[in-house]
């Protein structure tokens, strides 16, 4: 069955590999693909999303990026998404993800948020050092250790204000994350260096424990994602989630781009079998 999909595609991902990979290997295999950028094409939204061209969309931006928007404008319109939209809306949201995960029993670190660096002063001396992070961060952007309160002024003139930090109590663990990759039920692993390591930098594939593949399958099934990644540290209490994310670089994950093409045909023949299309509103 052939299926036609719609690709937002944001320009900081215009050159990236993953996604115009999986354009490519979609195409071999027979489907439609249109690749359509929200930052930097001129886009007829009704025609775009009421023309009926696309059976289902998925999204590869940026936190807070134009294309999100887009992505809910078609799922408000019944159109079937990859992700779900709502999801996608709801895991990058820091503040909400971190207390929903909280609220399920999921081991996350405690969690602060401020817009002004100088505010997590008030966070008891024994939590630090800490780690300050921007609540729509990615890839490791803008994550700093900061080892005692007198170090929080110098951030704040490099952070500048106006948008969410988090702070949480840093995880004394080996400089390794594992990256747990999810694409439709099927899990993958990776160790990295830690944004914060220094020293020989580390990327190699891992194997998942019965343990990690149990939470990477409750945060799949809390958050109704089905393509998604988890960054786990592992401290002295076992394994922290610290971060998740919609849509990650299933780096290291072998022949990604083939099993996320198969994913995309067999989400979008599942989704779209069960999804009614809402009749548009009727105009002014």
């Amino acid at each position: 069955m052939t299926i036609r999909l719609c690709l937002l595609l944001e320009e900081r991902y215009r050159a990236d590999s993953l996604p115009l990979d999986l354009a490519h290997r979609l195409r071999n295999k027979g489907h439609h693909v249109d690749i359509v950028r929200p930052g930097g094409q001129l886009l007829d939204l009704a025609g775009l999303i009421d023309s009926g061209n696309h059976d289902a969309w998925i999204l590869k931006t940026v936190s807070g990026g134009p294309g999100l928007g887009l992505l809910e404008a078609a799922a408000h319109a019944g159109l079937t998404t990859i992700n779900d939209a709502r999801a996608i809306r709801g895991v990058r949201n820091k503040a909400r993800a971190h207390l929903l995960a909280e609220r399920h029993g999921l081991p996350v670190p405690p969690t602060w948020a401020a817009t002004d660096p100088t505010a997590f002063t008030a966070v008891p001396a024994h939590h630090y050092p800490l780690i300050v992070k921007p609540a729509n961060g990615s890839a490791g952007h803008a994550v700093h250790l900061v080892t005692s309160p007198d170090h929080l002024h110098s951030l704040r003139a490099r952070h500048g204000g106006g948008y969410l930090l988090l702070g949480q109590p840093y995880v004394p663990n080996n400089g390794i994350d594992l990256k747990v990759y999810c694409i439709d039920g099927r899990l993958f692993g990776t160790e990295r260096s830690s944004p914060l390591a220094t020293g020989t930098t580390v990327e190699r594939p891992a194997t998942l424990t019965t343990e990690i593949r149990d939470l990477a399958h409750r945060v799949g099934h809390l958050f109704g994602l089905d393509l998604f990644g988890l960054d786990v540290v592992f401290g002295p209490d076992g394994p922290n989630i610290v971060d998740i994310n919609d849509f990650p670089s299933f780096r290291r994950v072998p022949d990604a781009q083939n099993i996320l093409a198969d994913a995309c045909v067999s989400l979008a023949w599942k989704r779209s079998s069960t999804h009614i299309r809402p009749p548009l509103a009727p105009a002014n």
